[in-house]
């Protein structure tokens, strides 16, 4: 028998409460739109009417959206969406701690994390390990969060210098039609290298830092017949990397460095029939213990939430042709 329910929670401090409502309600409707219950704030309470498994789903995830406020001050409507799916799964007790793992402080202030538990086993990797490899779709915070480490590191002092590089391959374009000399050429596929830096550094601190070539951002070409110490190296759209210059990356590794390996296997732009060297790294270095390996998925996706559906419709459709 289908049961229906009113259960009614007493809302904390008023603070709390506005945080965990939304302006102008608007997680409460995400919660509404999600998981088929009313919601109503009535005395100082919030009332959650519906079918009785759906009402307790609402309550869990109202104490986790209150939890999660009071350990990180802020609330956003990706993590509203985040939690309700984790609470949804059966998987509310990996989100304990999650909000407290903060990495680094930009000069903005804004305090990075990791914003799902994917990334969170991703960041604990890149702490551990000397070598990982990040697979994912994209807005996962692969390169992202590679970059934060590593920005991290440096200002540690754990590290003397930092590399961003990737394959100039994209789309099927190709370089010598590109206007520039060999920079001008190679700059548009680093782009994202320096939107990243410019946001975790800002502009000044990157410039300097490029500057004194303590961070070097280079097309994979350039770190052929190099062995780089003491270093941060981050190889990213990796899918996009042949055998031979997978391997070439990954012999430039030297004392006290780390690499991080990031790339989709989804969306490889190499020439038909051509290996991918990301493909091929996963079987050749499986069972190496200095090496780890995280796989993020759409889950772990923090871009706009249409970003998510957008990219499962293509899924979708490719599953079906």
């Amino acid at each position: 028998m289908i049961k229906q329910v009113e259960l009614r929670m007493e809302l904390e401090n008023p603070n709390v409460a506005a945080a965990v409502l939304g302006q102008y309600d608007e997680y409460l409707k995400v919660i509404e739109d999600y998981l088929g219950v009313k919601l109503v704030t009535r005395n100082g309470d919030l009332v959650i009417m519906g079918l009785e498994e759906q009402a307790e789903l609402a309550r869990s995830v109202i104490q986790h959206l209150e939890s999660f406020y009071r350990e990180r001050q802020e609330l956003t409507i990706r993590d509203v969406r985040y939690i309700i799916d984790t609470v949804r799964r059966g998987q509310q007790s990996t989100l304990s701690g999650l909000a407290q793992d903060v990495i680094i402080a930009t000069p903005r202030g804004k305090t990075v994390r990791p914003k799902t538990v994917g990334q969170q086993r991703y960041v604990q990797l890149m702490r551990e390990k000397d070598l990982v490899f990040a697979i994912g779709p994209a807005g996962t915070g692969k390169t992202y969060l590679a970059v934060v480490m590593a920005v991290r590191a440096l200002k540690a002092k754990e590290i003397n210098r930092l590399v961003l590089t990737r394959p100039a391959v994209e789309a099927g374009e190709k370089l010598g039609f590109l206007p520039g000399d060999l920079q001008d050429k190679v700059d548009p596929y680093l782009r994202p290298l320096y939107d990243s830096l410019y946001d975790i550094l800002g502009l000044e601190n990157t410039q300097r830092y490029l500057d004194r070539h303590i961070i070097e951002v280079a097309p994979l070409a350039y770190m052929r017949g190099r062995t780089l110490e003491d270093a941060f190296i981050i190889l990213d759209e990796a899918q996009n990397t042949t055998p031979e210059q997978m391997k070439m990356f990954l012999t430039r590794l030297g004392f006290g460095s780390k690499a991080v390996v990031t790339g989709d296997i989804t969306q490889i732009d190499l020439a038909k029939g051509q290996t991918s060297g990301l493909i091929e790294a996963q079987g050749v270095l499986a069972g190496i213990g200095g090496i780890g390996f995280a796989y993020l998925t759409g889950a772990d996706t923090i871009r706009h939430p249409l970003v998510t559906e957008i990219a499962s419709a293509y899924e979708r459709a490719g599953k079906l042709e």
